[in-house]
């Protein structure tokens, strides 16, 4: 696991965070990670992209210890140009990745296999309501398809986490971690 320290940026405040839940998978033999809302990155100059350490880079992340693993990373997003960008930052990984461009909804409710470590992080939680709606949804597609051994990691807490925490949590769910910025959780202690 020593491959991650790399992202440790002192920009990317996430990351503690990051390393913790990935550690968890490692020693679970997690292989398969979800993830909703992909690692943008950000434009200079209308045509230079770069790393946004700010956001945390979950996609980069999750990228390389898929990789490690032999893994699989599906990702996620409705817009096709942050898909673009994460191909780009993500390219020395493209064997381990699968791409979507479609909303995360209806991405999870038609995604067959199952679901190892999820990682929920689509929409701006600029509106705190839709976005913890919207999150909530994605929670409810993704149940089923989660086993007692999984993870699920839910970003922006407090902006998106308002029903989608208890409904994990009714559903057998606890907290296993917890930051200023995500959750933790599994059925497993």
């Amino acid at each position: 696991m020593n491959f991650l320290k790399k992202y440790n940026n002192e920009k990317n405040i996430r990351f503690p965070f990051f390393e913790k839940a990935l550690k968890i998978a490692y020693e679970r033999k997690l292989k398969i990670i979800v993830e909703t809302g992909t690692s943008r990155g950000k434009e200079k100059f209308f045509f230079f992209k770069k790393i946004n350490w700010k956001d945390g880079m979950s996609t980069l992340i999750f990228a390389d210890f898929v990789n490690q693993i032999k893994g699989e990373l599906h990702t996620c997003d409705i817009s096709k140009k942050n898909i673009d960008n994460a191909k780009d930052f993500t390219k020395e990984f493209s064997k381990n990745i699968f791409f979507y461009v479609d909303d995360s909804i209806n991405f999870l409710r038609n995604f067959k296999s199952n679901i190892d470590f999820l990682y929920l992080d689509s929409f701006d939680g600029h509106n705190v309501e839709l976005a913890s709606q919207h999150q909530l949804n994605e929670a409810k597609n993704a149940i089923n398809k989660l086993n007692n051994n999984s993870i699920v990691m839910l970003d922006d807490k407090g902006a998106k986490t308002l029903y989608s925490l208890e409904f994990l949590k009714e559903n057998g769910f606890h907290i296993i971690e917890e930051s200023d910025n995500q959750v933790l959780l599994s059925k497993l202690k």
